[in-house]
């Protein structure tokens, strides 16, 4: 296949064309779909979010190819460049400068993100109830307040005696960020 250099323009435009179709739909999941999230459950851990700076994600790269194509098309059609290298080096630049743009927008909008740390020690000899049954020495969940939120946590029975679903607990201890508690 030879490349015509009077339809270079075509190619710009059909790649600026597509990236911003793409682009725009990447946008509108994004927007109903609430987030960059594609993992829905429910999960019992606390998790961090890692807030590093992701040049080549999804949405960077579709960036780079809106603005390469979009300033390849504008290069040849309205600034009437006669050179296809020139048009070209310049069309790379303002996608990458696009992508970087992009990457930064992410990075600054994931800082924005609010991260709780609770501080499990701050429960200790406080009153909860019992999420699930707690068999004898043996694990489950509770629900009690922790930095004034309540919270369902992971706990551990540390008496003898089982303890029901909705009975009242206490915090006895707190190793390991687990709760140890017993049936008031």
């Amino acid at each position: 296949m030879v490349l015509n250099p009077e339809q270079f323009w075509q190619y710009y435009y059909y790649i600026g064309l597509f990236a911003t179709i793409c682009f725009v739909i990447k946008l509108i999941i994004f927007t109903v779909a609430g987030g960059d999230s594609e993992v829905f459950g429910d999960f019992n851990t606390e998790t961090d979010t890692d807030v590093s700076f992701n040049f080549f994600s999804i949405q960077s790269v579709l960036a780079f190819f809106m603005g390469f194509g979009w300033m390849g098309y504008a290069g040849l059609k309205q600034l009437q460049l006669q050179s296809q290298v020139e048009n070209l080096i310049i069309a790379f630049i303002v996608g990458f400068i696009f992508m970087f743009v992009s990457s930064a927008l992410m990075f600054f909008t994931k800082k924005l993100e609010k991260n709780i740390k609770k501080d499990k020690s701050s429960a200790l000899n406080k009153t909860g109830k019992a999420y699930t049954f707690f068999a004898p020495n043996g694990t489950g969940q509770i629900e009690i307040e922790i930095n004034g939120q309540l919270s369902v946590v992971n706990a551990i029975n540390s008496s003898d005696t089982a303890i029901d679903s909705f009975d009242s607990v206490v915090v006895t201890a707190v190793k390991d960020d687990l709760l140890y508690i017993r049936k008031v």
